[in-house]
């Protein structure tokens, strides 16, 4: 069995996706299905869509699996190939990126975890299958006409503030598995109400309609393909696009523009803004939204403390950050101010964010 690891650096990597003339398109997919043994499939998998020439980040689970990837475009009837070879995924739906130039992933990474999407249920009868109902752009249109409707995003706060469907329910959270037990709650009083949910390309909705159905709720619905699906349907078929705003999207693009509607502000100088970007300082890397001017003026970090750090002579930045936990890159708003002060808590060594 070969080496399944990659001997180049990621920059590297990088530089030859960018000079690379080939086009490319960006895809997402996921399944949830039993997967017996998860590190076998992730090997075989590796192997089939590295001839390929995939590029992306695949997670898998004995719940299932969940890609983002790129390939050349030449090469999806391939993939589709390739995946039809397993009998669950068959005619799976590949989600088609909206606003993209192929340049999302530069390296094929496929990493065996617990779960596919990390969701905090621990209750054996809970049934992951058991989903809401499924709907297309033109039903999603229909059921978002109707005024007892309520719609949820079922995505991070970060997520939500550069772009959602109209009137749309904010659940304010840093990851899904704080989300879910969240949105219940705040919905506790509507279980007969109709439910519209939805989510970027759709897996996370997927579990949140069966865990809501699971909790007693009636009319649950949700979008298939997500976001992402519903975007490009309705350009098909001219219907009006209800979603305002920015994609995000967790790829190197962090965000595909659906309409354009700018939303959000910088969160540093409050100027119209969707753009997110990650501090450039490599003891922080927090996600935030950053407008082309403060991305100048502050040589794309956060604040001035990461900003006198990048400054620092390599090697002196290299020693402060040793045994520094950088989280997951979360911005998390709940807290006073938006650019909040744990970067003093890094440089000290005593982080205490969260995954």
């Amino acid at each position: 069995m070969p080496v399944l690891h990659n001997r180049v650096s990621n920059e590297e990597l990088k530089q030859r996706l960018l000079a690379d003339p080939t086009p490319r398109t960006t895809i997402s997919f996921y399944k949830y299905f039993p997967i017996e043994d998860p590190h076998a499939f992730r090997d075989k998998l590796w192997l089939q869509l590295t001839a390929l020439n995939v590029y992306g980040r695949i997670y898998v689970a004995q719940e299932g699996i969940n890609a983002q990837i790129n390939i050349p475009t030449a090469n999806i009837d391939g993939l589709r190939q390739t995946l039809d070879q397993y009998e669950a995924l068959k005619n799976l739906r590949l989600n088609i990126a909206v606003d993209d130039d192929g340049k999302s992933f530069w390296v094929l990474r496929i990493k065996v975890r617990n779960k596919v999407v990390a969701d905090g249920i621990d209750d054996p009868s809970f049934n992951p299958a058991d989903v809401g109902h499924y709907l297309k752009a033109a039903e999603t249109n229909e059921l978002l006409s109707n005024p007892n409707t309520i719609v949820v995003d079922m995505r991070n706060h970060y997520e939500y503030e550069v772009g959602h469907f109209e009137n749309a329910i904010e659940v304010p959270s840093d990851t899904f598995r704080e989300q879910l037990p969240m949105a219940i709650d705040m919905l506790k009083d509507k279980k007969e109400e109709p439910i519209l949910m939805y989510c970027t390309g759709g897996i996370r909705c997927e579990k949140a309609s069966a865990y809501f159905k699971h909790q007693g709720f009636k009319n649950v619905f949700h979008i298939e393909g997500g976001i992402i699906e519903y975007a490009r349907k309705a350009k098909e078929a001219g219907l009006p696009n209800k979603f305002i705003g920015k994609n995000f999207v967790f790829d190197e693009r962090l965000g595909e523009r659906i309409s354009d509607d700018i939303i959000a502000k910088c969160h540093q100088c409050g100027a119209s803004c969707d753009d997110h970007t990650n501090c450039k300082n490599d003891a922080c890397h927090l996600l935030f939204i950053q407008c082309p001017a403060c991305r100048e003026a502050m040589e794309g970090t956060c604040s001035d403390a990461c900003h006198d750090f990048i400054k620092l002579p390599a090697e002196e930045q290299a020693n402060l950050r040793k045994g520094i936990n950088k989280g997951a890159m979360i911005f998390n708003k709940s807290k006073d101010h938006p650019l909040r002060k744990h970067r003093d808590e890094w440089f000290g060594k005593t982080n205490t964010n969260q995954e």
